[in-house]
């Protein structure tokens, strides 16, 4: 089974879908004049005013939005993503991370904006949107079926990236650093996931608004100290990472498309643009505008692989145990990036098991969001609470089950979302534009500016 689902994964990870995603964001990226990278601050600017100022239609404000998807996204691909893609891609695989994330963020604006501007209100008065709900209404009902298949692989993967993987990496993280057993860790964020869930967008946005960032930042000062500790070591660690990108030579399948393979596919992993599932919280957002919202939806990409990844990478690479037969091949992805820290400052192994912990229980969360809005795209509003209680079970499952195959079925699921998503967004890309071209982007700052 093991071998069956590896082939299926590879296959689905094939060239034509590196291809498709990696020259989908190239092709936004040119037609929005890389407007992307060039809006950075503008999307930052607009998520904090949110904080102070969320009127409009919506259910959350465009910063909850945002922490909502960067909670679903901050996960295993920041700790175990990263260590995985390094120990089977060798250090080169972090420079195609940084490549797929950076046109990424051309994607994400992309989805994200036509997640807004066709997204509904449904039977209990929330705002849902997302790819099923912007190929079905931008496209036309004779497409009604594309968005069903993404609702319908999207409602599974959750399951896989959002919960059994989350799940699975938390309780090897907590095993390895305190003896807790996987079936207690289980249990106990089982319960803490039925208690936030239950409550919808608006209590997980309140959650994710001020765990999300608290996670991050001690996340990120702890990665920095240990960088500054070995400050002399850090440019020999760029250095790895650029000269590795062409070559096999440090990857475990000694080839350069595992290098590249390995880098995108747990670059799309860590960040999510292309999958589509980011949009289906941006679409809950005030005030409504479509712009404003894929503006701020892009910076978590950029949060997310730029800086967080970026700093776990530096970390391993500065350790070298990247390198050790125990972690080659990716057998340890957590243990390898919680090793790392500890090797960088004694001691601070402590700051990967807690973002560990934090990382997956509110990726668990924002991933729940998702599926539901999926599977309310398929059977409507009646299979929410049915749902909840089967996400619930599935946390114990994780938690117990063995990693490699977890990880497996979890890529497999993801690769089968992009397709729907990005025919979805490249048909509807002309919307994209114009929109683009015609919104008033020194107005919205001003508006910012206004007391």
């Amino acid at each position: 089974m093991d071998k069956l689902l590896t082939d299926v994964n590879d296959f689905l990870w094939g060239q034509p879908t590196l291809w498709l995603i990696g020259l989908t964001g190239v092709y936004l990226m040119v037609g929005l004049k890389f407007q992307p990278l060039l809006r950075i601050g503008f999307g930052f600017r607009q998520a904090f005013a949110s904080i102070r100022d969320s009127r409009g239609e919506g259910d959350v404000s465009a910063f909850k939005s945002l922490t909502t998807a960067l909670a679903a996204t901050i996960g295993t691909g920041n700790v175990a993503g990263v260590a995985g893609a390094i120990a089977v891609g060798g250090p080169g695989s972090i420079f195609w991370m940084w490549l797929i994330a950076l046109v990424g963020m051309a994607t994400k604006y992309a989805e994200s904006l036509l997640a807004v501007h066709y997204r509904e209100v449904d039977e209990l008065g929330e705002h849902v949107g997302g790819p099923m709900y912007f190929i079905r209404n931008g496209l036309g009902s004779n497409w009604a079926w594309l968005g069903g298949v993404f609702a319908f692989f999207g409602a599974l993967a959750g399951f896989g990236i959002g919960n059994g993987v989350q799940a699975n990496a938390m309780a090897e993280a907590l095993q390895s650093s305190f003896g807790v057993p996987p079936l207690v860790t289980g249990v106990v964020v089982a319960v803490i996931t039925f208690a936030v869930l239950i409550g919808g967008i608006e209590r997980i946005g309140r959650v994710t608004q001020v765990v999300v960032p608290v996670m991050a930042l001690v996340y990120v000062i702890g990665a920095l100290v240990i960088l500054i500790a070995h400050i002399d070591q850090v440019p020999g660690a760029f250095g790895l990472i650029f000269s590795n990108a062409f070559t096999g030579q440090a990857a475990a399948g000694g080839t350069l498309g595992a290098v590249i393979q390995r880098g995108i596919a747990r670059g799309v992993f860590s960040n999510e643009s292309g999958l589509g599932t980011a949009p289906i919280a941006q679409a809950a957002a005030k005030p409504g505008d479509p712009v404003l919202q894929g503006s701020v939806a892009m910076i978590g990409t950029f949060i997310d692989t730029i800086i967080i990844c970026s700093m776990t990478a530096l970390v391993i690479l500065i350790s070298g145990l990247y390198s050790q037969p125990e972690y080659v091949a990716g057998a340890k992805t957590v243990s390898l990036t919680v090793d790392a820290f500890g090797a960088g400052i004694p001691g601070f192994n402590w700051v990967v098991v807690f973002g560990t912990v934090f990382f997956t229980l509110t990726t668990i969360l924002g991933w729940g969001y998702y599926s539901e809005r999926c599977l309310e795209y398929l059977a409507g509003v009646k299979a929410i609470r049915p749902f909840r209680l089967v996400w619930v079970a599935v946390v114990v499952f994780g938690a117990v089950a063995s990693g490699g195959i977890v990880w497996t079925i979890a890529e497999i699921l993801n690769a089968l979302m992009v397709l729907p998503n990005l025919i979805g967004v490249l048909m509807l890309s002309p919307v994209v534009f114009q929109l683009t071209r015609s919104y008033d982007f020194s107005a919205a700052r001003q508006s910012v500016q206004e007391p």
